[in-house]
């Protein structure tokens, strides 16, 4: 089955860096398109990044210049690089698959992380 497994968040001072991770397993890892989205309490759930299956990303605005997006296919892994961090990046960060690019652009993504919490003082 789909597995989505996030890990790297933690406690930074506003200005640090983090890096999360998603490793993925039980299915096609380079043909999906991957996001990270994040949710702070008592807001709705954005999307911050999207990489598709060509290695297109595009970004929210509120973390282009500071948040980098890739993947390494052989592991089957995603990476949110996150510098100049600040306290609003504070929230509950998570990875998420969608079968298509189509699917991806479309909203409609089919499998979820629990979740790897990032905050930043």
């Amino acid at each position: 089955h789909v597995q989505l497994v996030e890990s790297g968040g933690g406690s930074v001072q506003a200005g640090g860096s983090l890096r999360l991770s998603c490793a993925a397993s039980g299915y096609t890892y380079s043909s999906y398109c991957m996001g990270w989205f994040r949710q702070a309490p008592g807001k709705e759930r954005e999307g911050v990044a999207a990489i598709d299956s060509d290695g297109s990303t595009s970004y929210a605005d509120s973390v282009k210049g500071r948040f980098t997006i890739s993947q390494d296919n052989a592991k089957n892994t995603l990476y949110l690089q996150m510098n100049s961090l600040k306290p609003e990046d504070t929230a509950m960060y998570y990875c998420a698959a969608a079968p298509t690019d189509y699917d991806c652009y479309s909203g409609s993504w089919s499998y979820w992380g629990q979740g790897t919490q990032v905050t930043v003082s």
